[in-house]
């Protein structure tokens, strides 16, 4: 009987034993697949999404009828590098707009691991800077990965063609995040100028340069 019972024992032990391993096994194989998602490349239609805008309202980009395309930026409150590209920004949505080709600003980061990036936060700094554009929260962090951006900012030019956004142009903003008058490429801009002008993009992919995005731990 006292055998029985110790083998009974290890029994037990050992099922919880594997069934930890799986559950661990499972965490880490589902991180590793968040951690490798590809992302759009040049080329590949945009899927379109529906977000919490600052004013509370859901957006989407089926939302702007006649928007010919969208200077899409993954951006946020507490990064750096972030900060200095809020005029430009601001300043891409001004000249483009008008044109077709609208800002949307996206805010992936969980506000648990940089409180300076919650929803709060978002409308106190877009009243501050005065955003002229939507700046929506990817609450559930989802849409990030689909599009594959990794820094805030992180910059996806879409143009719509037979009612799809096909993206044209993804990276950095220009050259120079740290002073606006030493920029000597000017990525996003040159990017919506070319399409507007029915050109093909020559600088299709650049590497954005800014604070990794904060994951959901």
């Amino acid at each position: 009987m006292k055998n029985l019972k110790i083998l009974m024992t290890a029994f037990i032990v050992g099922l919880g034993l594997l069934s930890f391993t799986t559950i661990d096994h499972d965490k880490n194989k589902n991180r590793k697949e968040n951690i490798t998602v590809k992302g759009y490349e040049v080329g590949d239609e945009a899927a379109d999404f529906k977000l919490k805008n600052i004013d509370g309202k859901m957006v989407s980009l089926s939302d702007f009828k006649s928007a010919k395309g969208f200077i899409v930026v993954f951006t946020c409150n507490h990064c750096p590098y972030a900060k200095k590209y809020e005029d430009r920004v601001i300043e891409l949505d001004k000249k483009y707009k008008a044109q077709g080709y609208p800002v949307i600003a996206i805010n992936p980061n969980d506000p648990n691991v940089q409180p300076e990036d919650g929803y709060q936060q978002m409308i106190e700094r877009a009243k501050q800077k005065g955003f002229t554009f939507p700046y929506l929260v990817d609450e559930r962090q989802r849409i990030y990965p689909q599009y594959g951006a990794t820094k805030t900012p992180h910059v996806f030019v879409l143009k719509k063609e037979n009612g799809k956004n096909i993206v044209k142009y993804i990276g950095a903003i220009d050259n120079n995040y740290d002073n606006p008058n030493d920029v000597s490429e000017y990525y996003a801009q040159d990017a919506v100028d070319a399409l507007i002008k029915g050109e093909p993009v020559k600088m299709t992919k650049t590497v954005a340069i800014g604070c990794t995005i904060k994951v959901k731990k």
